[in-house]
């Protein structure tokens, strides 16, 4: 594996290399876990090359966000990355991504301002203008992305589509503990009540799905069901639970045959905030 810094050497570097290969790549924050192994592996197994960034993106953080102690161990996450098959990993600093005078930005008008975005209004322009950025520097054939960040995933494929960025964006699975809680680097943050606690957001998507499955199709019923499950486990905070088109992202109230939604969450316990979610077909 070889590990790059520099945005014009990592260029450089698979100009050279790309020639009749195919590149994917997995663009992630570090501290990484099985949930980034699945996709590192996946992308090794589809692609020729697999790519791999570690930065962790100071404009997807507001002021008031954990930026400053969000888990990095960049020691640990090579040789996690080398394990399952990374052949470069590119680990720039701010300064080679953000210069001095960078004044550039990257918005997906209307998805980004609903679910997430109402409660992180500058994130999802962190997340777009990085990921464009790290697109562009690395040009990868195939990008990959968590399910576990559903509406992330949405956005960067819309994004991709618009701008007509020659890359196929594939989203993986979200990987899960073995009570179901969605894998997260801020999952270190629990403490052992509160991770015992946690696994109800799994449990409130299951209930959602079958009550779906069973012939629900009224979402207050549906959401009213999942609320009361997670207020259960007394969490400090319910920022939203929805049900949405899996596409646009509009709030449905009742559902039809063929229907394909997203039911997203996040969820506050202690100073945690937790995202999950689960796609279903009516």
């Amino acid at each position: 594996m070889k590990t790059i810094v520099a945005i014009s050497e990592i260029r450089d570097y698979l100009q050279s290399e790309r020639r009749n290969k195919t590149i994917g790549f997995v663009p992630t924050m570090g501290y990484l876990h099985e949930g980034h192994l699945s996709l590192i592996r996946k992308a090794k197994s589809e692609c020729d090359i697999a790519v791999v960034s570690i930065f962790v993106n100071p404009t997807q953080f507001a002021p008031n966000e954990d930026f400053s102690r969000y888990p990095r161990d960049l020691e640990r996450d090579a040789t996690l990355a080398q394990s399952v098959g990374c052949d470069i990993l590119f680990v720039p600093s701010d300064e080679e991504m953000y210069p001095s005078g960078f004044l550039s930005a990257v918005v997906v008008e209307q998805l980004s301002s609903v679910l997430e975005g109402k409660f992180r209004p500058t994130h999802f322009k962190g997340v777009t203008t990085v990921v464009l950025k790290l697109l562009n520097i690395v040009q990868p054939d195939v990008a990959y992305f968590g399910q576990k960040d559903a509406q992330q995933a949405i956005i960067i494929k819309k994004m991709v589509s618009d701008l007509n960025v020659p890359v196929r964006i594939e989203v993986v699975p979200t990987v899960r503990e073995a009570d179901g809680l969605a894998m997260s680097s801020r999952n270190i943050y629990l403490n052992a009540e509160e991770r015992k606690k946690a696994v109800a957001l799994y449990q409130s998507l299951k209930l959602a799905q079958s009550m779906i499955h069973s012939g629900e199709r009224n979402c207050a019923n549906i959401l009213s069901a999942m609320q009361r499950l997670i207020q259960s486990q007394h969490p400090t905070q319910i920022d939203y639970i929805e049900i949405v088109d899996a596409t646009t992202l509009e709030p449905k109230t009742e559902l039809h045959t063929n229907d394909t939604v997203l039911i997203p969450l996040a969820v506050r316990f202690g100073t945690t905030r937790l995202i999950d979610n689960i796609i279903i077909t009516v």
